[in-house]
């Protein structure tokens, strides 16, 4: 079993490399995600609300949290079973379903688009661009501001939107990949600070940064796969380096070891101070003492060096499958 877990990330993988997330798919079916949200909102609506104190609404955001990743195991278990009975199609079937929920060539692809934006229509294309995959307000960014923002995020979700599907599912198959997604779903929607969702999403979030915390720290390790293939061995000693060093810079527990790596692949500064909201966050820069000025050519490099990493994971998994096969 644990050869099979192994060659479906392999092929799964190389699926989502090539194919992606295609909008006329989507277009016509609905993302299993969408479906994570609707859960997560009805219970939100039924549970959240009333004049409930901070105590009561953490304990129903805990139950709600418990609830829906029961039924996203239990949902996980029919598919591994349905999959299992069909044999060959079944593999090819459970490996696009894991693809799914892989975000190489969607996060690729949104990310370069920043760097044509910024080359193509300036500052306000740049902005507009960054927009749709940053929760920061664009309009305080000038470039650099933009080309940073661009590789934090690409560095950020290459671990909770690549590596650490792949490593839930790898430990616990589809039970544990729609754990995961529905998890991390459920941070996004419910386990930020507002006023409304501090305590009812105070187990999502936390729970959330327990599951990436995996993926977080091997993300760090991918990325100078990375720089390796792509750079040289000197970037990726510099991204390990700075991981090291810098991760507890960042507000997040997680997020600070893949964009510290990232940083030190490519020799920028990243993070420091931003807004969100009308919201500053006073932080420090990560790799203090590389360039200031990012660039889109830098966005570039940042997307070979990532693409690098998921070579690597896929050669891991690949290798793994390999040596599991012959005992």
């Amino acid at each position: 079993m644990t050869v099979e877990i192994f060659l479906i990330l392999v092929v799964a993988l190389v699926i989502d490399r090539l194919v992606g997330d295609p909008d006329w798919l989507w277009e016509r079916v609905t993302h299993p995600v969408v479906f994570f949200g609707k859960a997560i909102g009805l219970l939100d609506e039924v549970l959240n609300r009333g004049s409930a104190g901070a105590l009561a609404l953490k304990v129903r955001g805990l139950a709600a949290i418990l609830l829906l990743l029961a039924a996203s195991i239990a949902v996980g278990v029919v598919f591994h079973r349905l999959f299992d009975v069909l044999g060959a199609i079944g593999f090819l079937l459970e490996a696009i379903v894991v693809a799914v929920f892989l975000a190489q060539k969607s996060l690729a692809d949104h990310v370069r688009h920043v760097a044509q934006a910024l080359r193509q229509d300036g500052l306000e294309g740049g902005r507009a661009a960054v927009s749709m995959i940053v929760g920061r307000d664009p309009k305080t960014l000038d470039e650099p501001g933009v080309c940073r923002a661009a590789i934090e995020s690409l560095a950020e979700n290459f671990s909770d939107g690549v590596v650490a599907p792949a490593f839930w599912y790898a430990i616990a198959g589809l039970p544990g990949l729609f754990a995961y997604k529905m998890l991390n779903t459920a941070d996004s929607m419910i386990g930020h600070k507002s006023p409304k969702y501090l305590h009812f999403g105070w187990t999502a979030a936390r729970l959330d940064d327990l599951a990436n915390l995996p993926a977080a720290r091997i993300s760090i390790l991918l990325v100078a796969a990375g720089a390796y293939f792509k750079q040289g061995a000197e970037e990726a000693r510099t991204a390990i380096d700075v991981a090291r060093r810098d991760h507890g810079l960042h507000r997040s527990p997680n997020s600070g070891w893949p964009e510290a790596a990232m940083a030190g692949a490519l020799n920028i500064q990243l993070a420091g101070p931003r807004t969100y909201a009308g919201v500053k966050v006073d932080e420090p820069m990560i790799n203090e003492p590389g360039r200031s000025i990012a660039t889109p050519e830098d966005i570039d490099d940042a997307v070979s060096v990532f693409y690098g990493a998921c070579s690597a994971m896929t050669l891991v998994f690949g290798v793994a499958a390999l040596v599991a096969s012959l005992f």
